[in-house]
C-alpha cells in the first residue's frame, strides 16, 4: 500500500531543468543589484569626478576588487544553497585578495611616506564607508535569500554568511561608483570591513531567514 502510495506521488514528478537555481540566484541577485544601485545614487550620488576617475587606474581596481568579492560570495551562495555545500575554496579566494590588496597598500604606503599615511588609511570616509556599505547590501541581501529558500540550505547560519558576502561584495562595487578615496589600505581595511559586517549579520540573520517553510 505504502508502495503504491510512493509510486503515485513520484508519477507526476519532472525534473529539474539543469541550471535552475544559477538561473534563479542570478536573476534575484542582478534585481537586487539594481534596486542598490537606485538606492545609491538616490542617496548618495554618483561621484563629480566620475567621468576622469574611469581613466585612472585606481578606479579599476576598486572595481576588480569588489567585482572579486561579489563573484566569491556568489559562488559561496551557489554552493550553500544546496544541502552539504561548501565554500573553503571561496574564503581561501577572499583571504588570498584581501592579502594581495593589503601587501599592495603596503607598497603604497612606504612609496608615499609617513606623511601620507594618515590619509592613505583613514581617507576621509572610514567611519562612514562600511555604514554605506552595509546599508546597500540590504536589497541585495534579501534578493538572494528569497532565491536561496527555494533550494535547499542545510547550514543556514553558513549559507546565510554566504548571502551577505556576496551582497556586501557588491554593494561595495555599487559604492565605488560613489567613493572618491583612492588609498589601498582605505580599500583594503575599509572595504573588507563593510563586506564582512554584512557578512556576519547576513549569517545572524540566516538563521532564520533561510528556514524551510
Amino acid at each position: 500500500m505504502a508502495d503504491d502510495l510512493i509510486d503515485h506521488l513520484a508519477a507526476d514528478l519532472a525534473p529539474t531543468p539543469p541550471r535552475t537555481l544559477q538561473q534563479r540566484l542570478f536573476g534575484w541577485a542582478v534585481l537586487g543589484v539594481a534596486v542598490s544601485a537606485v538606492l545609491m545614487i538616490a542617496w548618495l550620488g554618483l561621484r563629480p569626478d566620475l567621468m576622469i576617475a574611469i581613466g585612472t587606474m585606481m578606479f579599476w581596481v576598486k572595481f576588480a576588487f569588489t567585482a572579486i568579492f561579489a563573484a566569491l560570495g556568489a559562488l559561496a551562495a551557489l554552493n550553500l544553497a544546496r544541502p552539504g555545500g561548501s565554500m573553503v575554496r571561496q574564503a581561501v579566494g577572499v583571504v588570498t585578495l584581501v592579502a594581495l590588496t593589503g601587501a599592495a597598500g603596503i607598497v603604497q604606503m612606504l612609496v608615499m611616506g609617513p606623511g601620507e599615511m594618515r590619509t592613505l588609511v583613514f581617507g576621509g570616509t572610514a567611519l562612514l564607508c562600511p555604514f554605506y556599505i552595509v546599508a546597500l547590501s540590504v536589497p541585495i541581501y534579501a534578493a538572494t535569500v528569497w532565491a536561496m529558500r527555494r533550494a535547499a540550505p542545510t547550514n543556514l547560519p553558513l549559507a546565510g554568511f554566504a548571502a551577505g558576502l556576496f551582497a556586501g561584495g557588491a554593494a561595495t562595487w555599487v559604492y565605488a561608483f560613489h567613493c572618491t578615496e583612492s588609498g589601498m589600505p582605505f580599500i583594503t581595511i575599509w572595504y573588507t570591513t563593510g563586506i564582512l559586517a554584512a557578512a556576519v549579520l547576513g549569517a545572524i540573520v540566516g538563521r532564520w531567514a533561510l528556514r524551510w517553510r
